[in-house]
């Protein structure tokens, strides 16, 4: 076949990309009209040069052995599918491209065609796309920072305006407006969850999980939800063991169990689990709407709600899209069933862990004696939270001291004679500083292991406690009730 065949030559000035058509020893015989565009040479130029002047200096030595191998077992392929290859303009500038090669039999023998494509474009793409997906962690956390803040504040005044309250009317009232503080705060997960899926934030920690302990989580979380709404909440006993993450295989339950009461007007809720030819099937079944053949595809879709009829449901409907996503990261499946007006059904399907390394808990909590009196040091650069958790204290009969930096802990520190009894500290205070460095200053002042109770609303698994022991850490917004309980153990008779 001669190359330099009119037709032929059309085609090959016609590719998208630079072509060069190269001998066994490496010369080259023929380039389209592309390589100007893309390299800087005329085709004129390039013919009877060695290939490896398009190469970088640092991959010419090699480069040689590389093509006598091709050469040896010729066939279309695209070269260095797991490399980052890069071309030399004529200028010496270097471009990252993709190089597909082609072998051309000849009656002078095998040539090689080497289409070059430009990938800087999509390089530069990438980067920024790189560049975004940090920005939106780093935006992740500030927002997951700064707005669960104002409903700690709401929380523990709400708490301690509770314990101030004495007209059963305005007991009420404080009830209703925790349960609307507890619904922004489940809207303000949901969305930080989904954002923080999408950006690759969450790890998952897979370790063997008795299933059991997930199960007894989910009734203390759900039970009084449930009897509230007239529902029967049914949780069978399970012995089994997954291999997952207990706290996002938690946060799935905790999402389908949830839906399944929001849609669910009487009759039952059920939570229970089985030995399947995969692993573990934890089915989540309730006497609820159910849902239409129609929804079933797109019940998974971001803010998609089941048509629920004149009652409008809460939330945004990202519980079931966090659920899919998490199950993913997870190795997880979930499968739905249902029928409308009688109920639905979702499988999650978990791989199984074994028995033995699951170290046995007492499922019963001692009740914690509750304190009398104690000095608390409250660590916080936010003054509502300062003042809503000294107030909360004070109404509890703790003695409080409060500081917003490093430096206002030890000027405060050094005014009292005995070690504060606890030390509660935000994580994250202004200034870049940490309540680890308050936690340290504290103890190196007393010389004491002063036990510490850490709050953040930063949830991007970026907070480092492994070297801080007598830590207990929580998630603003806290719950006040747990946090009160783990106070008065610290501060109890003992």
């Amino acid at each position: 076949m001669d190359i330099t065949d009119e037709l032929a030559t059309q085609l090959l000035n016609a590719a998208p990309d630079p072509t060069v058509i190269v001998d066994q020893r490496g010369t080259i015989i023929y380039a389209n009209a592309r390589v100007s565009e893309v390299l800087g040479y005329t085709n004129q130029e390039l013919v009877g040069e060695v290939i490896e002047v398009l190469i970088p200096e640092r991959a010419r030595a090699g480069h040689p052995q590389h093509r006598e191998n091709f050469f040896g077992h010729p066939k279309a392929r695209a070269m260095g599918d797991t490399l980052e290859l890069h071309a030399v303009r004529k200028d010496g500038v270097e471009i990252p491209v993709e190089i597909s090669l082609s072998p051309v039999e000849t009656s002078s023998g095998t040539l090689v065609s080497s289409a070059i494509r430009d990938v800087s474009l999509q390089k530069e793409i990438a980067q920024q796309l790189v560049e975004a997906n940090r920005a939106k962690s780093r935006f992740l956390a500030a927002a997951s920072h700064d707005l669960r803040q104002p409903i700690q504040t709401l929380n523990l005044l709400n708490r301690a305006a509770k314990n101030a309250a004495t007209d059963p009317r305005h007991q009420d009232i404080i009830d209703k407006q925790q349960k609307s503080l507890d619904s922004m705060s489940n809207l303000l997960n949901a969305l930080l969850d989904i954002s923080k899926l999408e950006a690759g934030i969450v790890k998952p920690d897979i370790t063997d999980c008795a299933v059991q302990n997930i199960f007894e989580t989910i009734n203390a979380a759900f039970e009084a939800q449930a009897k509230d709404k007239g529902l029967e909440l049914i949780i069978d006993a399970c012995h089994g063991v997954a291999r997952s993450d207990a706290r996002l295989l938690t946060q799935i339950l905790e999402n389908l169990i949830s839906n399944a009461i929001r849609y669910t007007r009487e009759g039952f809720v059920r939570l229970r689990c089985q030995h399947g030819n995969q692993g573990i099937r934890i089915e989540v079944m309730d006497s609820g709407l159910g849902i239409h053949p129609d929804e079933l595809g797109c019940i998974f879709d971001e803010f998609h709600q089941v048509d629920a009829g004149s009652n409008r449901p809460e939330g945004l409907g990202l519980g079931l899209s966090i659920v899919k996503r998490t199950a993913e990261l997870l190795g997880c499946s979930v499968d739905v069933s249902s029928s409308p007006g009688k109920g639905s059904s979702f499988i999650v399907e978990v791989p199984e862990g074994t028995v033995s390394s699951i170290e046995k808990t007492t499922v019963a909590q001692p009740s914690v004696p509750a304190a009398h009196g104690g000095l608390v040091l409250i660590v916080d650069d936010e003054p509502t939270v300062v003042d809503a958790t000294s107030m909360l204290l004070e109404m509890e009969g703790f003695d409080v001291l409060s500081a917003a930096s490093v430096g206002e802990v030890k000027a405060c520190i050094g005014k009292i004679t005995n070690a504060p009894d606890l030390l509660i500290t935000d994580y994250h205070l202004r200034s870049g500083e940490t309540g680890l460095a308050a936690i340290c200053a504290v103890r190196e002042q007393f010389d004491s292991n002063i036990p510490v109770i850490l709050l953040s609303g930063d949830t991007s698994n970026g907070i480092a406690l492994a070297d801080v022991e007598d830590v207990t850490f929580f998630t603003k917004p806290v719950d006040v009730e747990a946090l009160l309980v783990k106070i008065h153990s610290l501060l109890g008779p003992s």
